[in-house]
């Protein structure tokens, strides 16, 4: 069988997000019990999830990001090592949501000093994420679209961008994405704090 290194990076750094988010609870002073009730997710999912067990899924990182007042990214960062004012390809973090058919690269993650950061995201053809609730009130968003087609609905407008279109917006409720096909959707989304 053959050694495939991508897949060893993906689960070291799930198991170093497993960590943080049990570090997180901790540091709140937090029960899983009052997890669950602040998150609207499953004790035993929180505890699998902690525990490295599970890697979370685009959907259930949002929800915790919300409960501790951080964006994704800066959450991910927070697993990554130091940052650097020069993120270099092969150093980018990548994530991947399997169950959705999201993959999620930091190109530009949150460092001290700027409120802003750059994402590729890529869409398998049909996948569908949404988001309950965006995880800082009024974060701003700016979607551009490298190849392929996106839905992204929000404030319960469906927008349809197509290669280079670009959405922007403040989220303040949920969102979804969506690959609507027959090819999958690659872009980028700035995210700038309020």
């Amino acid at each position: 069988m053959k050694h495939d290194v991508a897949d060893d990076a993906m689960d070291t750094v799930d198991a170093r997000l497993a960590a943080r988010l049990a570090g997180l609870r901790v540091e709140h002073g937090w029960s899983l019990w009052e997890l669950a009730e602040r998150s609207g997710i499953s004790r035993s999912t929180l505890s699998r999830a902690e525990r490295a067990e599970i890697s979370p899924t685009a959907s259930l990182l949002n929800r915790l990001c919300g409960v501790y007042g951080r964006t994704m990214s800066h959450l991910l960062s927070e697993v990554e090592a130091e940052p650097a004012l020069l993120v270099r390809a092969a150093e980018q973090t990548v994530w991947e949501d399997r169950a959705s058919g999201f993959v999620r690269r930091s190109v530009s993650p949150p460092h001290s000093g700027l409120r802003g950061e750059l994402v590729e995201g890529r869409l398998a053809p049909g996948a569908d994420i949404a988001y309950d609730r965006p995880p800082v009130p009024g974060l701003e968003q700016h979607i551009w679209v490298l190849e392929g087609a996106l839905d992204v609905t929000a404030q319960d407008v469906r927008h349809q961008l197509d290669t280079g279109d670009c959405l922007r917006l403040r989220v303040w409720g949920p969102t979804r994405f969506r690959c609507p096909g027959p090819d999958a959707v690659r872009y980028v989304l700035a995210v700038v704090l309020p």
